[in-house]
């Protein structure tokens, strides 16, 4: 894909983004985009918004279930880069008319005390690099009509990232059942889902591994201070104003956003 194509669709993406407006594939306009130039499409991206002042504090999973992997053809999670912008604090509301077609997914986030880097990254090279473990709920927005994609659309969109929340209770590695941590979502004090840690590749750890080692082929790595987003817990639910959603973990306590 030419830089300029590169450039053009990083345009249209950020003023979809920017207008809050949605917009038809870039798959559509740019045929030949596959999953690896989509990658450099969201690099540039990126570097746009770090250019505007931006700070990447963040990294966040997507594909991180089994049955969406083989739905989209793939064997690792597709990742996206969380800014600065992005960060939303527990308890604050939020406001739809910010987004466009905004949804929102519980997630367990891993907060790195050290680099972490493939291209050989193992569960306990993910657990001794882990400073403690929180709830963390997801906005993902997608800049395409109904949320319609193909992969290279998601990932040049940088995976539909559009704000995130961290809960206020932090544990370490190993001192709670991970795989077996159950989750209530609830919206208006009514549960909607439930799930457990399992619910992300059978251990979040192994969707951070599978990223990392991917990430690494493209020679990028995960520094010391990021909060890494392991992937939705259960289904996302459209975020309405006047709605209160709960992510209720038996450990990691709660975490709740009021819409406006």
């Amino acid at each position: 894909m030419p830089i300029n194509d590169v450039e053009s669709a990083v345009d249209a993406l950020l003023q979809a983004e920017n207008r809050r407006e949605e917009r038809g594939r870039v798959t559509t306009e740019w045929p030949g985009l596959d999953a690896g130039t989509a990658y450099e499409v969201q690099r540039t991206l990126i570097e746009a918004k770090i250019a505007a002042g931006e700070e990447i504090v963040g990294f966040k999973l997507g594909l991180t279930s089994k049955a969406k992997q083989e739905q989209m053809n793939v064997d690792a999670p597709l990742s996206g880069w969380l800014t600065d912008a992005h960060q939303c604090c527990n308890g604050e509301p939020v406001k739809v008319a910010n987004y466009i077609h905004p949804r929102i997914e519980p997630e367990i986030a891993f907060i790195l005390g050290r680099e972490l880097k493939g291209p050989n990254c193992t569960r306990d090279d993910v657990k001794e690099a882990t400073s403690h473990i929180t709830a963390a709920f997801e906005i993902i927005d997608s800049r395409y009509r109904d949320f319609n994609f193909a992969l290279p659309d998601v990932i040049a969109d940088n995976a539909s990232s559009a704000g995130f929340i961290l809960g206020k209770t932090h544990i370490k590695v190993g001192e709670f059942d991970l795989i077996n941590e159950p989750v209530e979502l609830l919206v208006d004090g009514e549960v909607q889902a439930t799930a457990t840690g399992a619910a992300v590749l059978g251990d979040p750890a192994q969707a951070v591994v599978d990223a990392v080692n991917e990430i690494a082929t493209r020679g990028q790595s995960l520094p010391a201070g990021t909060i890494v987003l392991t992937g939705a817990l259960t289904d996302a639910v459209f975020l309405n104003p006047g709605s209160k959603y709960t992510a209720r973990f038996k450990s990691l306590g709660e975490i709740t956003v009021n819409c406006l």
